[in-house]
């Protein structure tokens, strides 16, 4: 069996790098802006067969990850219910889960 020759790579002018993605490692407000938006999708992605629990699961374990190198005493209280509803999304209790991300969000926005 014959190929065709591959496609070149693409110039890497046209490849747009940003970077990691996750907080901005300023001052915390950046992170707790983009723990908020993580949290509101896992809670409205985590029930979805479809790799929603997948995606839910992890984007809880990188935010308690983000608020533990943080400040893990201030968001202890967080990373705590974070670890119950990431459990509980595993176990497939979904309404739980989704009602522990909510408590989690008003501790961030208090």
């Amino acid at each position: 069996m014959t190929r065709g020759p591959a496609a070149p790579p693409l110039p890497l002018r046209t490849v747009e790098v940003l970077g990691p993605k996750g907080p901005v490692r300023h001052g915390g407000v950046d992170l707790l802006r983009w723990a908020r938006e993580q949290l509101t999708l896992a809670t409205e992605i985590v029930d979805n067969p479809g790799g929603g629990l997948l995606f839910a699961t992890q984007t809880i374990g990188q935010v308690k990850a983000g608020l533990d190198d943080a400040d893990a005493e201030r968001w202890k209280d967080v990373i705590r219910v974070l670890d119950q509803a990431e459990d509980l999304a595993l176990r497939r209790q979904y309404q739980r889960a989704q009602e522990l991300i909510s408590e989690a969000l008003v501790k961030l926005t208090a």
